[in-house]
Parts: C-alpha cells; structure tokens; sequence
C-alpha cells in the first residue's frame, strides 16, 4: 500500500510575512503538506535573530524560535530593488495556491505586493492577510504590538484577572500572535475550500485585534446588553488559582456550580455553598481565598491533587519551560521532539490526525538556501479563473456537523462552521445541558433561567438544538441513526464518556464510513492524565501560559480565558485537514484535537529557549523581551465604576518609536539622555522610564494619552473594559458585532469572526442561539420518527426543552 499523503500536498504556499503569527500560520499550512516558500529580504525576517531570553543567534541560519516556525519550509531571498527580483516573486505568484502577508520589510512592503494588488493581479490565489487591525477601518495604518492589541481588546483585564491593588495584568508570551496565526490558517483553508470548483482565490483579512477580542475575552459586549452590565466590576484573583502547597505550586478552579459547592465542602467550609446563587462565592473571594490558600499551604502538591481528583474538582501542575516536558504524561505521549536541525525540545504537531497524516517535521532552512533551486525549477502558473458554480454559497453549506460539545473550546470550533454555512446539530441533555446555560448570571428561580445565559447565546447562534439522553439505551440508537446523517462529529467529553457507550472513532466508522470524528479532549485520548477534568485555567496551568502571567514577586496568575478558544480554533485547523484528505479520498479521519497540545504549540518558545539555551523565561508584570518601555500606566481619569483604574498601554519596539515619544512628551531632559536611544539601555533603565512616563500618564486623560502618543506613531492604547469593546471606532466600522434578536433576550450585540472574505457572508448571525430542545421535533422526524415516537421519548426524559429538576 502506498503512503498516505498529507493532505495539502502539491498546493503552493508564498509567505511574504514576518513575526510569529505568520510564521505560524504558514507552519500549519506546512504541516499540512502544503509546500511554503518563504520570501525573504537580503538581511532576512527580522525573526531569524530572536531569542526571548537574548541568547547570542546566528541570523543566517536562525535562531531556536525561527528554527522551529521554519520547519518544512524553503527559503528564497528577492531584493526589493533589484527588478529581476521582482520578477522572481510576480512567478512565484502566479504558479502557486496560496500566499500569506502581513506588513513588514522587503517585497512586503511595495504596493504592487499589498494583499489587494496581490488579488487583484493574481484571481486564482488565496490572499491571508494579516494585520493589527485589519485592511480598511480608521485604525488600518496605525502601530501597534501584541502587548497593546490585549489592552484594545478588553484582554488586560480579561476575566476580572489580577488584583485590585495592581496594575491589571496581560498574558504573557505573546499568545495573541499565535492565535492570529492560527485563525488565519483557517481563513486560508476555508478561502481554499470555497474555490475548488471554480479555481477562484480570494482575499482574507484577519484583524489580529479581532482575534484577541475572540480568544482574550469571554463575549463581554453580548454579556452587558443581555445582562444590563458587565460580568464583573472588579478584578479579583482567580479562586483558587494558583496557590502555594507544601513542595510546591499547584493549581485549582471552578467552573460549574458542582465544582464550587465540592470546593466548599473539601476545603471544610460547607457553610459556604448558596444553592440559589452558586457563584455568589466569586463574589467573596476576598474573604474566602486566604482561608482555602491556607488549606493548600497545609499539604503537599501530591495531597491537593488527589482530594481534588476525588472531588472532581480540576487541578494542574504549574508548568514552565523547564518542567513541562519532564511531566509524565507528555513523556508517555510523546508530546516534546528534538528539533531536526538544532536538536532542542519542541513541542510536537497541535493535533493528531488517522488516517489522514501531518507531515514529518523537517530542517528549518538558513537564508536564501533554496534561491537557485526554487529559480531554476520548472513553473507552470494556475490557470486564470472562470466563474463557476459555488462561488457564492457559504464555505461550509452542505456539511452537516453533530455538536457534541459543550462550554467554550468545542462550542468555538463549531461556531465557526455554523457562521460560514454548516447545518451544526448542537447536542445537550436535560439532566446535562451545555454548562455555559449555567453561567447566566440568573438565580435558578426566574423562568428560563437556563435560556439566558450570554456566553451560551455568543456561542451558539445559527446552530439547531437537539436534547438526547444517551445514557439510555433509546437515546444511544437514535444517537447512532444520527450519526448517519453527520459529514463531521465533534466532541469534548472526557474520553471515557464515549468509549463507555461504545461510540469511539472506531464505532463511528462502523456506522459510517466516511465520517470525520474531532475529539476534544483536555489532555488526549492515552496517558495518565487522560480522564483529567480540563477548563482553560487547567490547560493554562499545564502549559506554561500561566508561568508567564503575572507580576514576578507573586505567584502567577491564570489568564483564564485563552486555553479553550486556542483550543478550539486547532481542532477546526485539523478539522479542515481531515475534509481535504477526505475529499481526496474518500475516507473519513479521526482528529484527536487535545486542548493541552494546542496549549504547548502557543506556549513554544519557553520550552524551546530552555531546551536550546538554558534560559528559563519568567513572568514580569506588564513587561516584555520585546518591547521598552512596555508597561500600563496609571492615567488620571476615574472609571465608570467610581475607581480610578483606567491605563494606557504603551510599548515602544523600536528606536524610532522612541524618538517619537520622547518628542510627543516634549523632551523633557531625563528622555534625552542618549543611554536611552538604545533598546538595550531602555531595557536597563526600565524602571527609571517608568517612574517617569507614569507620572506624565497620571496628569491626563488616558484618551488624551492616547492621542499624542498614535498621532506620533507610537504603539499605545488605551486599557478597554471588555465590555466597551464595541464602542472601539475601528470594530463598529468593520462591523465586527452583529445586533441578534432571541426570543427570551431581547436583542443583544454578537461578536463575528476576527476574518473578512472578499466572497463574504456579509452578514454572519441569521439565527438565534437555540432554545434547549428547541429542534427535537424538526431532527427526529428527519430521522422516520412520528409525532406520537416523539412525544413518548419526551414524557420518558429521553428529551426534553427544559433542565431535569
């Protein structure tokens, strides 16, 4: 039998982007099969001599980072001003399925190599663009870093996260980056996907603000105008979070009201519990958080795992770049490799695909190394386009999806489907409904309490709602008759749920061949921490993401919030690898999407820089390795809650971004100091750079901080709260939220996509977040089932429309 190919082998990929999201990016493509030449300046991206933690890099050939996003690609250089160059790129072009940019140096850079001239010079090519703010909006040309797109984006203060008698803290690491790379992997192959019948490109914009607004944030602005305010008014430590045991760190949390009420009752504090208000707990975490800390810090790591495992409460390790592949359950996996080239540690593919295959990892190349094989190779350009059928219908219409999915990870893969034309079958119980039904801010008292809940509604529009029991045995034979019908299954059970009623990948395949099954779960479907409860926070914790997050003289602090839609966006990647390979072949795939190896991929560069230079990168405030000064600043305005609390983010990554602030402020004397011209001295003056620009934040308004600082063409931003993110000019031009009328709700603003397709949809959102059970009737008659079969499974409990009591 022949090899499997991978599934995006023979397509043609041009990546004319710098930075972590487009390499990342163009890596998924990579993987995938896809053959990526990158194109580079003479002096090479600007990536190749990282190192976070300033280790000495051979820029030629690239440093751990580079080496590592730069795996299975080629690397040709082309001079901006030498026109055989240009030449050059115009039939690389022309001859290839793809190309990815984002603004940087080189043939980037000239207008006839924007994103547009790209598509309009070049039809049959799919165009990824990607960008701080995306392609057109006021905000199109401004500057802006990682560091300031979280605080646009609500993301410093994300889920209330940090103290209240601190600065609000951003995720470290650079996640935003990595995620951006992520969605615009998806943007290409769903672009893709649309044109193969006509042979049409298209062009994507990905709005890197977007994606953090997406993946930082938990629907903020559906949660104010649903709930008439936002979810939280303070920020509090996460409960428990991160605490201190014995021999070490260990991490906790609760997501569900089950969990909080078995938190009490472990800790010894059922007094504790309200039944009717469950979360009301949150709401005294001050009071509460040091007696629990003080039950951690009474025993050992080994201790608090095992009573919150007999709780079912989820907890983590606290991974970092040092101790992450020294876990047993990613030395049982096999979750770490040695780099092809340099030998370091990396963290293997994000997901695991069967039959399907991801290609083998190969060497990263040094610069140029494939310029005279890649010229003197044979090029037959695509052929020129004719309009053809399925050029106007959404990318996914006609595939029909079983959403067996619940909270946020599983529910933002499929969400994504159902925005772009997906029939997707929500599935939930009435003794289990979806848990975010849970999260609505409502006492169980109120009439459909469980229909109000924002982030079930900014989750699942345009999605139909089936309720089945499935631990009964009616329930598992119509699941199985439904199964039938599904191009596409996902789930994020635990493993064991499934395996336990006999419906593993195996058993779909039984049921029908050519099904494509995700698997969701937290930590992978073998290894000791399989059945292991997974939340975000569990995921951060067990990644490294939480290590990087934080103030250094405390303990971390979990972003809580980027695991699960980091996750979800990797399985749709692989998702949209398996439909390839299916429409290849004919066969479905298992893709074994698990939340923790997504995690690691974002988290990369703590294990790489350990692993290849000894370095153990550490959280630091609101500080980075890239940008100094970076830091908020305290401005002199109250916020809309009577608190002074309102930062400027600021982030100068370049010297001549320096030099415009320094004039913006006036040029005082201590700013004029030449020891500051230099990153290098910045970054050792930091703290006196502080004291300074905070005192001159302090004295105005943030928005007036903001407006001399951009004007001046320095990377700043104003902190948003997450839910004033929809009065961000830049997101109401781009119409990044809909306005979506529910019938228990009221109507309420919705979050889109953070991508724009040239061949659309226009408008995102034509449904509604179901009512639970809402389509029983509608999917059961499809599956032969009579009026009278249905109404008895109803008064037998096998479905229902409201939670079992």
């Amino acid at each position: 039998m022949s090899p499997v190919e991978p599934p995006l082998s023979g397509s043609v990929v041009i990546d004319l982007s710098t930075g972590i999201a487009g390499a990342y990016c163009t890596k998924l493509l990579a993987d995938g099969g896809a053959e990526v030449v990158k194109v580079e300046p003479p002096d090479g991206d600007p990536l190749r001599g990282w190192s976070a933690s300033g280790a000495a890099v051979d820029a030629h050939r690239g440093g751990a980072l580079f080496s590592f996003l730069a795996s299975s690609k080629r690397s040709v250089v082309a001079d901006a001003g030498r026109p055989e160059d240009l030449e050059f790129v115009r039939e690389l072009l022309a001859a290839a399925d793809m190309v990815v940019w984002s603004p940087g140096p080189g043939v980037a850079g000239l207008e006839e190599f924007s994103p547009q001239e790209i598509h309009r010079r070049h039809p049959h090519l799919t165009v990824t663009s990607i960008s701080p703010f995306g392609l057109d909006g006021p905000w199109r040309d401004r500057p802006a870093t990682e560091f300031t797109l979280q605080a646009w984006s609500g993301g410093v203060f994300g889920t209330g996260r940090g103290a209240q008698d601190r600065a609000p803290v951003s995720i470290g690491g650079r996640p935003g980056d990595w995620v951006s790379g992520a969605y615009a992997a998806v943007g290409a192959l769903t672009a893709r996907l649309r044109g193969l019948d006509s042979g049409r490109g298209e062009l994507v914009d990905l709005s890197m603000l977007e994606a953090h607004v997406l993946s930082m944030t938990y629907y903020s602005v559906t949660w104010g105008d649903m709930r008439g305010g936002p979810r939280r008014t303070a920020r509090s430590l996460n409960l428990p979070g991160v605490a201190q045991a014995k021999d070490g760190m260990v991490a906790m949390g609760c997501a569900t009201p089950q969990q909080f009420f078995d938190l009490c009752v472990m800790v010894g504090h059922p007094e504790w519990i309200d039944e009717e208000n469950p979360f009301s707990i949150v709401e005294r975490t001050n009071e509460v958080a040091p007696l629990i800390q003080e039950w951690i810090g009474s025993r050992t790591v080994a201790e608090v795992r095992e009573l919150a495992t007999a709780f079912r409460i989820p907890s983590a390790l606290v991974a970092n770049g040092a101790t992450a592949p020294l876990m047993d359950h990613y030395e049982e996996r096999g979750t770490f490799q040695h780099n092809p080239r340099d030998g370091f540690l990396q963290p293997g593919h994000p997901y695991r695909l069967q039959p399907a295959t991801l290609r083998p990892v190969e060497a990263a190349p040094s610069l140029g190394e494939h310029t005279e094989s890649v010229r003197a190779a044979p090029r037959t350009p695509r052929p020129v386009p004719v309009a053809g059928s399925g050029e106007d219908r959404l990318p996914f219409s006609g595939l029909r999806v079983l959403d067996m999915t619940a909270f946020w990870a599983g529910p933002s893969c499929t969400h994504v489907l159902a925005l772009l034309g997906a029939e997707v079958i929500h599935l939930e119980s009435t003794t289990r409904p979806d848990g975010t039904r849970l999260m609505a801010g409502v006492r169980a008292t109120v009439d459909q309490w469980w229909e109000m809940s924002p982030i079930f509604s900014g989750l699942n529009t345009n999605k139909k709602s089936l309720t089945l029991d499935f631990q009964s045995e009616r329930g598992r034979e119509l699941l199985r008759q439904l199964i039938a019908t599904c191009d596409v299954i996902v789930e994020n059970y635990t493993p064991r749920v499934l395996n336990q009623i006999g419906l593993d990948y195996e058993a779909v395949r039984q049921i029908r061949p050519d099904a494509i099954m995700v698997r969701m779960p937290g930590f992978g479907l073998d290894g000791p921490w399989r059945d292991h409860a997974a939340f975000a926070y569990v995921i951060e914790d067990a990644s490294g993401l939480t290590w990087l997050t934080g103030h250094a003289d405390q303990s971390p602090v979990e972003p809580y919030s980027i695991g699960d839609p980091n996750a979800g966006v990797h399985a749709l990647n692989g998702l949209l690898l398996a439909l390839e390979h299916r429409r290849r072949t004919g066969e479905g795939s298992l893709v074994e999407a698990a939340m923790a190896d997504a995690a690691l991929n974002v988290a990369a560069e703590q294990v790489i820089e350990h692993s290849a230079y000894g370095a153990l990168l550490q959280r630091d405030g609101n500080r980075g390795p890239t940008a100094a000064p970076q830091n908020l600043y305290l401005s002199a305005d109250i916020d809309e809650f009577g608190r002074k609390d309102v930062w400027v983010a600021v982030a100068v990554a370049t010297d001549e971004q320096w030099a415009a602030l320094r004039d913006a402020i006036g040029r005082p004397a201590w700013a004029t100091d030449p020891e500051l011209d230099t990153a290098e001295g910045r970054h050792r003056r930091h703290e006196e750079i502080d004291e300074h620009l905070g005192a001159w934040c302090r004295e105005r308004g943030a928005d007036q901080a903001v407006e001399l600082l951009w004007d001046a063409g320095v990377p700043v931003a104003k902190a948003v709260q997450p839910h004033r993110q929809g009065e961000l000019e830049q997101l109401r031009f781009r119409g990044f939220f809909e306005q979506v009328e529910h019938p228990v709700n009221g109507s309420a603003r919705h979050s889109t996509l953070p991508i724009r397709f040239s061949g659309g949809p226009g408008q995102h959102h034509v449904g509604h977040a179901p009512l639970l059970g809402q389509h029983n009737e509608e999917l059961l008659a499809q599956l032969g089932l009579t009026g009278q079969e249905i109404a008895a499974l109803e008064a037998d409990g096998v479905i229902g429309r409201a939670p079992a009591r």
